[in-house]
């Protein structure tokens, strides 16, 4: 296992990650909304970047395991921000980044803003525009009540108490960066993983992002069971073998 570090930004809080520094195309993970770098997926690709010899980084958030900063206070654009800080300061050349959940988001998000550097991305159970769209899928008078109070709630099988509370301003705000009403100006390769079992994010969003982008190169792979965290070991063995597939086809286009 890496050793945890800190990446210190002025004026901001600091960042906590593990990095492998091996060859390139290198690995990023990103996780979901209240998740970590602790998460298994993010070890299982720890565990394989590095039998495999790439570089790979796992990074928590602002706000959120052992990074710097209060949870609450963090807008999308800031978790957007903290992926193209890892980007710029903790890897050098072609990477994938994968992102799980909220962490699918993000990666298409980075990918748009840094085009030269995302050699690919693999995404599971990508939750583009989730936020929004189950807010707005509310009915009125919820909605209503947490423009009022400043926050709702949603029901969540994966944390004590089985409730997670999202802030009203997160949700507005995440407006800012939704996707799915417009081509996505991404053209490198894309995986995209997705339970048709998920009770979070439907399988039909990934649909969605495969039509909306650019790049021809895409593949949405269905699995029949699991769950939205897709964290089971046939869920991790059929993640390694898409990244492992992704970096070789990568790898063969990179200049001799």
């Amino acid at each position: 296992m890496s050793s945890i570090q800190f990446l210190t930004r002025l004026s901001l809080p600091r960042l906590a990650y593990h990095r492998i520094s091996a060859q390139n195309p290198g690995i990023v993970f990103l996780s979901g909304f209240m998740s970590s770098m602790n998460a298994e997926k993010a070890v299982a690709l720890e565990n394989f970047c590095r039998s495999a010899g790439y570089s790979y980084v796992r990074f928590d958030y602002t706000g959120c395991g052992s990074s710097e900063g209060n949870f609450k206070d963090c807008l999308l654009r800031d978790w957007k921000d903290d992926v193209l800080t890892v980007l710029d300061n903790l890897t050098t050349g072609p990477q994938i980044l994968v992102g799980s959940s909220m962490g699918g988001w993000l990666m298409l998000l980075a990918g748009l803003e840094r085009p030269e550097r995302v050699a690919g991305m693999v995404g599971i159970a990508t939750a583009a525009d989730s936020f929004v769209t189950a807010f707005n899928q509310l009915p009125p008078e919820v909605r209503m009540e947490a423009a009022k109070m400043g926050e709702y709630k949603r029901p969540s099988k994966y944390i004590e108490g089985g409730m997670y509370t999202i802030q009203y301003n997160f949700v507005k705000e995440a407006e800012e960066h939704c996707l799915l009403q417009s081509s996505i100006d991404i053209t490198c390769p894309v995986r995209l993983l997705h339970s048709m079992n998920d009770e979070l994010v439907p399988w039909q969003t990934s649909l969605k992002v495969a039509e909306q982008l650019k790049s021809d190169d895409v593949d949405v792979i269905l699995r029949k069971s699991g769950d939205h965290r897709m964290s089971r070991s046939d869920d991790l063995k059929l993640l390694i073998t898409v990244v492992d597939d992704l970096v070789h086809k990568v790898t063969q286009k990179e200049p001799k």
